[in-house]
Formats: structure tokens, sequence, C-alpha cells
């Protein structure tokens, strides 16, 4: 004796001669869910007011009279199941006022058939008149509420999972949208520096190396652009694109730049944000590498720690005594704040973004992330 609305799929799939039943939530075929309810209620009602008649001796024309019942209950809700469906959308005014003369005059024909059926079939030497056939309206106005009342906790129930499915997809499309603006923000960046070095090769007439910078640049692109913005690579495969982009510079800086990578192979399968690590490698260059005529040295390291990763980018430049470290922090509108914002975007707060002065020189980023090891859905 129980009802919810309307709508939904099936759960079975057939697969050549097999049959494999999936498993799917109740509710999730809305129609289907209803006509089980709803039959599963009123055959217990039947039930229950057959075997009371019988248990009180009243005779198989007891059991006739709980049936009429039965299907008269059964008609009447369905009529109300129509009208509910339509008045669950409307103001919350409109829908409980009209909802309660509803389940009033339901509860008056409930009442005056049963009354009827009384003097039929229970007590056939009785004659009940005008407002005798509302003998049972109080007892029939306390299911027909209780039935309202499963009704719309359970619609309200499924209207309120709904909105909560589609707010989580909303802030899943949100959170993908600004992973792919911060990750978007990095090629302008990188290639507005890449293609100004090789206008100053054209400039130098130096051809050949302008050409092999052309090449070099090519493949990094190929090789970035085959990541989704918001995807995730692996250790191994940021590595091999921070590798393609430091052959860019090493034109440009030659013996000046002089990279290094100690990569744990048991972090080298860890999952991060792609080109996570290429604007810290290029901060290095632009603070460490450019402003000493030496050049400079540039580690990354990754060491697995328990179910965790630590990446670090040092440089042996000047450190933060030497270079405006507010500079690097905003002047482009990129680097370190855009590794903060897609961190955080992508881990919320179980990751960890350190910056610090070493103590023989040089300026180092540290990031501790989980370790994980499968694309994230």
């Amino acid at each position: 004796m129980a009802a919810i609305p309307t709508l939904g799929t099936g759960a079975g799939e057939e697969q050549g001669r097999k049959f494999h039943l999936q498993e799917e939530p109740f509710f999730e075929d809305k129609n289907r869910a209803f006509w089980i309810l709803q039959s599963a209620g009123w055959a217990g009602f039947f039930i229950l007011r057959s075997l009371s008649g019988l248990a009180n001796a009243m005779g198989f024309s007891f059991i006739l009279h709980a049936a009429l019942l039965t299907a008269t209950g059964y008609s009447l809700t369905l009529l109300m199941a129509a009208a509910f469906r339509r008045l669950i959308k409307q103001k919350p005014i409109i829908t409980w006022t009209v909802s309660i003369l509803l389940v009033l005059i339901a509860s008056a024909a409930f009442s005056a058939i049963e009354t009827w059926s009384h003097a039929t079939f229970i007590d056939p030497g009785a004659r009940p008149e005008g407002i005798q056939f509302l003998g049972a309206i109080l007892l029939d106005f306390t299911l027909l509420v209780a039935w309202a009342a499963l009704y719309y906790s359970i619609n309200y129930y499924i209207l309120l999972e709904e909105q909560a499915d589609q707010l989580l997809r909303l802030e899943t499309q949100a959170s993908s949208a600004q992973l792919a603006m911060l990750r978007y923000q990095l090629n302008p960046h990188f290639l507005f520096n890449t293609l100004n070095s090789i206008s100053t090769l054209v400039l130098l007439k130096q051809t050949e190396r302008a050409n092999a910078m052309l090449s070099r640049l090519s493949s990094f692109l190929r090789y970035t652009l085959v990541n989704e913005p918001t995807g995730t690579v692996t250790v191994a495969q940021e590595v091999e694109t921070l590798k393609l982009y430091l052959e860019i510079e090493k034109m440009r800086f030659e013996e000046r730049l002089r990279p290094r990578f100690m990569i744990d192979p048991h972090a080298a399968q860890g999952r991060l944000p792609s080109l996570l690590l290429q604007p810290l490698v290029e901060n290095a260059i632009k603070y460490a590498v450019t402003p000493q005529e030496e050049g400079a040295d540039i580690a990354v390291e990754a060491h697995r720690i328990g179910e965790r990763v630590i990446i670090t980018v040092a440089d042996s430049g000047p450190g933060a005594a030497g270079q405006d470290l507010a500079a690097v922090t905003i002047s482009t509108g990129v680097g370190l704040p855009n590794i903060r914002d897609r961190l955080a975007q992508a881990y919320g707060a179980d990751h960890r973004f350190e910056t610090q002065t070493n103590t023989t020189g040089g300026f180092s980023v540290i990031i501790d992330i989980p370790f994980e090891t499968e694309e994230p859905k």
C-alpha cells in the first residue's frame, strides 16, 4: 500500500544464450517500483483484513468484503497518484492544500463503499442512510493519509537524490573546466618563450639551430597534446616530457644548463596532472640558469614513501636571496600559482606544496601527493 512515480529502465542483459542480471537501485525504474509497492501494499491489506475476519468467524462473505475494499483502495490510490504526480511540481501551498482535499474526498468515497459493502455482505439487514455512509471515514482517512505520506516521502527522496547527483555532476564539470583552464595557460606561455628564442636565432642567422629547435618544439607539442588537459600521466611520462622540453632549452644554454633526474622506480608509475613540473623547471631556468654566467644545475627527484610520492625540483642558483620571489610567482600569471591551483583542484587538502632555499644555495620546490596508479574517473 505504497507508491512512487513513473519512468525507468530495465535490469537484465542478454549475452549470447546466457542472461546476466545486473544489480540496480530499486528506484532506478520508478514505474516498476511503483507497481511493485502498490500491489504488494494492497495485497498485504487484503490478507490482513481477510485473516482478521476469519479469526472472528465472519465467514467467506467477509473475504468478499475485504476484496471489494482492496479493489476500492487500489483504484482510489491510483487516481490519487495521478494527481499527486502533477501536484508535486507545484508550489508547496498548492501541493498540500489540494492533496488534503483529495484525501478527504477519497476517504469519503472509500467510507461510503465500505459501509455499503458491510451492509451487503456482513450485515444484510442494515440499511445505512445519509451521514451513516461516513461511519468508516476516520479509519479510511488515516489509511489514505499514510499512503499519501509514503508516496510523497519516497518521491521527495528521489528528487533529492536526483538533485544531489546533478550537483555532483556540475561540480565535477566545474572542476574539470578549472583544470583545463589551468593547463591551457601553460601552452601559450611556453610557446611564447620558445618562439621568442627561435626568433632570436633567426635574427642571428643561426638557421640550423633555429630549425633544430623548431623540430624539438614540434616533438614536444606532439607529445604533450596527446594528453587530455584534465588528465593525468605517470611520473615516468612527465619526466620524458621534461626531457623533451630541456632538449629545446639546451639549444639556448648549452653547457650552462645541467639537468639531472633521480627517479625512484617505485614512484615511476604514480600519476600526477600532466605538465605539472614543466613550469617549475622553466622557473629554475629563468631565475637560476639565465642570470649566472656559469649556469646552474637543475635536479628533478621523485621518491615513494609509503602511499605518498615526494617530488622535488631544485636548482643551484642564487636562491631566494638572489631572485625576486614575487616575480617568480606572478610575473607571467602561471608558474607557482598555477601549480598550487592545479594541486588544489586535483587533490583538495591531500597534498603539500613547499618552497625553500637550500642550505648549500639554490631554490627548491617540494610536492607531496598521494601515490595513485589509476586515471581518476
